[in-house]
């Protein structure tokens, strides 16, 4: 299974409540730069899990709309996810299916290092609208093989 995991694009700093930020101008630029990548490189995924909060699931109706993937609210990927919970939920969907999440830091990092048998996550940076792809083999620790990592600036 190819599992791509995209961290939330550039949000509003402010506003009633950190469930309820909205994405920038910039954010929706950089949402609209990553469905292109995905289409351009080939990579849409067969369903895109996003989390609840506002700016994640902005990010993923772009996404969603552009690439014409199916997009699904996922719950377990608001703030504070396990790397455990990301891993059960993600075996859920079939073997040969790219799934992608929409969801924010630190969570992304944390089931990154995870499914790579890092064991220290602050090693990795997870800039907003950065996409992570990783095969994963089976669902335990360290059973991903990291495919690339393309911070948005770099995406075409």
């Amino acid at each position: 299974m190819l599992l791509t995991l995209l961290r939330h694009a550039e949000a509003e700093s402010h506003a009633t409540s950190d469930f309820d930020r909205e994405l920038t101008e910039k954010g929706r630029e950089q949402a609209d730069r990553v469905a292109r990548f995905l289409i351009s490189s080939r990579l849409v995924p067969g369903v895109i899990l996003a989390s609840p909060l506002v700016r994640a699931q902005q990010t993923a109706q772009i996404i969603s709309q552009r690439a014409k993937a199916p997009l699904q609210e996922a719950r377990w990927l608001e703030i504070g996810m396990e790397p455990e919970t990301c891993l059960q939920e993600v075996q859920k969907h079939e073997a040969g299916e790219h799934v992608m999440l929409v969801g924010h830091e630190p969570d992304l990092s944390h089931v990154i290092a995870h499914i790579l048998g890092v064991a220290e996550p602050s090693v990795l940076k997870i800039r907003k609208a950065s996409l992570t792809g990783v095969e994963l083999a089976d669902f335990h620790p360290g059973c991903g093989l990291l495919h690339f990592f393309v911070p948005v600036r770099l995406m075409c």
